[in-house]
């Protein structure tokens, strides 16, 4: 297909990991300003697997009439896949050689920690890439917040502030496992609005015999329940992270789940009290954008075309304060933005009972 933008030449764009609200809005963003600087828009369907596994059907043009109002739907367009070429024979040469093809001069990979990682090993490659983060876990280090994350903790604290009824109604324990693996930001702040009675996150391991001092202390005063709000990597103390299955992606991570249901089978034996756990799972991802990550989403979009066409690749659009700047792709990789001692420490003045 014959690029027809005044600037002769094409950015690629595709989206990794998991689906994150606010996807489309960043799709759109690059689309209108692509438009404007004069770039044509190449959409590379399924993440790395799309331009591992090209054919006719691995990409779509994307015009301004295709993405007019997508900014308002959750998932994105261009579907997804956790792939890492750098596991594939060949896979990296595969990808250059195939975005060559597409007619592709430069790459717009928007992800969270593993695929931004895959876009800086391509920069040293010689791929003009540029990358836009992206998780619900609101992990990835060198930018203050990305989207996605305040629709997931939206979702989350209602889930959390309904089950208060329930919970009240029949004197019972309900645990609600919340997502993040090595970080609890979502876990954190959904809990704090939720209000919940406990927060447990992966930056520091519980003690078990202070949750059940908590719970009794809540007894104590009229509280005969109690909702605990659990990262799904959150650890006992001289325990280990529970897991769905010890089988590995392309990435390396195991997949987490089931610390809820442990949690709550362990207080039961200790309390004597009714314990239920909910898992909240893809509900926190799925769903349409909050204004917020529309809003986050488009700005990063339109920064990321920007930064394609002042040349500043090897870079991610972050957002820093109120103003989205490029930062370097090796800052943004390797290690994860997890929850300061301080905030932790914030959260334990809410807890009742709780011992110094």
């Amino acid at each position: 297909m014959a690029i027809e933008g005044k600037k002769g030449k094409q950015i690629a764009v595709l989206t990794g990991g998991g689906d994150a609200p606010g996807l489309n809005a960043v799709i759109r963003g690059i689309v209108f300003k692509a438009k404007s600087l004069g770039y044509d828009t190449l959409g590379i369907l399924d993440g790395w697997k799309g331009l591992l596994d090209c054919d006719t059907h691995c990409s779509v043009t994307l015009d301004l009439d295709k993405v007019e109002d997508i900014h308002m739907l959750g998932g994105t367009i261009l579907h997804t896949s956790r792939t890492n070429p750098f596991k594939v024979p060949d896979g990296p040469q595969q990808v250059i050689k195939n975005l060559k093809n597409l007619q592709c001069d430069f790459l717009i990979a928007i992800g969270g920690e593993d695929t931004l990682g895959v876009a800086e090993k391509l920069v040293r490659e010689g791929v003009k890439v540029v990358g836009v983060p992206k998780t619900i876990d609101n992990d990835v280090n060198e930018t203050d917040y990305c989207f996605g994350y305040n629709t997931a903790i939206t979702r989350a604290t209602e889930y959390i502030e309904n089950l208060h009824t329930t919970a009240k109604s029949h004197h019972r324990i309900l645990i609600v496992e919340v997502m993040g693996r090595h970080a609890g930001w979502m876990t954190l702040e959904s809990g704090i609005g939720g209000g919940a009675s406990l927060i447990l996150l992966p930056e520091e391991p519980f003690d078990m015999d202070e949750i059940v001092r908590v719970i009794k202390a809540r007894e104590k005063n009229g509280k005969e329940y109690a909702i605990i709000a659990v990262s799904e990597g959150a650890v006992p103390r001289e325990g280990q992270a529970v897991l769905q299955t010890g089988e590995k992606d392309t990435f390396g991570h195991v997949r987490l789940g089931g610390i809820a249901q442990w949690l709550a089978e362990e207080l039961e034996k200790r309390t004597g009290k009714e314990c239920r756990h909910v898992v909240l799972g893809h509900l926190q991802r799925s769903g349409n954008p909050t204004v917020f990550d529309r809003v986050l989403g488009t700005r990063l979009g339109i920064k990321a075309v920007e930064m394609v066409d002042e040349g500043q690749f090897g870079m991610i659009a972050a957002l820093k304060g109120t103003e989205i700047v490029p930062v370097p792709l090796a800052k943004a990789v390797g290690t994860l933005r997890t929850v300061p001692k301080n905030r932790i420490d914030e959260i334990k003045l809410f807890v009742e009972g709780r011992t110094p």
